[in-house]
């Protein structure tokens, strides 16, 4: 946000404010128990040894903090406002949304409430009907994959590292036959993202015809990030979030995982660029610069030693390379279910 009004980026009426999703919204999706839990877990400050068993709630990968229902329900609150907004067609960009490991009836993986999923129902609410939701975060979107792998009219691509939390998201795994999922080797580059796009995530949009997609656009796949061990630059998101912008009259953009602060801000400004057409200097000029210079990362080697790019620039250096074997051989199986019977 500061890095695009730096920019000049941010012009009048292109920020609107997520308003946060009350009990009775988040239980378009939620169970209202669950959602009485995170609030009262918010209230108090801790949970009960039976609530932490129960919802999955005050563990180490779903902690307590004061804002523990505030919070994700304003991103929840910013995906469904993002399904009216889109009724008649367009592209919302929400970067607090993206929380696709949300289950109804407890957190999962940092997501207490599962705002790809409300984004969807919310955008059926409008009367859209054939959606698809593409997920390109490190990790498998198991609590998506849970609501919509039985929906024929919802279509399921994520590109994810294999052999890493949740470990699920196998390449077997269709659904009613509109699920795809891509695990990836660990040093998974640009070359090999192309390839998934382009025989894969390409063709399966156009066979599908989806009046809105729904882009899970994780940082968390990019080089340099601590919880996976993919080597993608930044232009492979781009590049999918460039090629999605025409194929549907509706797109809805969404954050997710991302936790080198570097890239997680250099990505999705340039995603908010792409959106609205502005040119992406290849030097960043001052101000822009003291925006990232005040970031930091405490606790990690990198933040003590941060790499000069991550201040100047917001485009990687492409990270192009051989498609390995596997790579090429798990694509290839996936794109030969396209050529059956949508």
């Amino acid at each position: 946000m500061d890095l695009s009004t730096t920019m000049g980026w941010m012009p009048d009426g292109a920020f609107i404010r997520s308003p946060r999703a009350t009990p009775k919204a988040l239980s378009a999706w939620h169970d209202p128990d669950y959602i009485e839990a995170v609030v009262q877990a918010e209230k108090d400050g801790f949970v009960t040894a039976e609530i932490q068993k129960k919802y999955n709630l005050g563990t180490h990968a779903n902690p307590i903090f004061p804002e523990v229902f505030r919070r994700p329900a304003t991103a929840a609150g910013g995906s469904l406002l993002a399904g009216q907004l889109l009724r008649d067609g367009g592209i919302v960009f929400s970067p607090a949304g993206g929380t696709h490991h949300g289950f109804p009836n407890r957190a999962n993986g940092f997501c207490y409430f599962n705002d790809p999923v409300l984004a969807i129902l919310s955008l059926r609410h409008q009367g859209v009907e054939r959606i698809a939701y593409v997920d390109i975060d490190a990790h498998h979107p198991d609590g998506v994959e849970f609501g919509f792998a039985h929906d024929p009219e919802t279509l399921m691509i994520s590109v994810h590292e294999e052999k890493r939390w949740p470990f699920t998201g196998a390449l077997t795994d269709q659904g009613m036959g509109q699920v795809f999922n891509l695990p990836v080797p660990r040093g998974f580059n640009d070359s090999e993202m192309a390839e998934a796009r382009e025989r894969l995530i390409l063709p399966a949009l156009a066979r599908f015809e989806p009046e809105a997609v729904v882009l899970q656009c994780g940082a968390d796949a990019v080089a340099e990030d601590p919880l996976s061990r993919l080597e993608l630059s930044n232009n492979a998101h781009l590049a999918i979030v460039s090629e999605l912008m025409d194929a549907a009259p509706r797109l809805l953009v969404l954050g997710g995982g991302g936790y080198n602060p570097w890239t997680v801000g250099r990505l999705w400004t340039s995603v908010w660029a792409l959106l609205n057409g502005f040119d992406i200097p290849d030097r960043l000029p001052q101000p822009g610069i003291d925006v990232l210079s005040a970031l930091s990362w405490p606790g990690r080697r990198a933040g003590r030693t941060p790499k000069a790019h991550w201040f100047t620039t917001l485009r990687d250096v492409p990270n192009e390379g051989p498609v390995r074997p596997e790579v090429a051989d798990r694509v290839g199986a996936l794109a030969g279910r396209l050529k059956t019977p949508a």
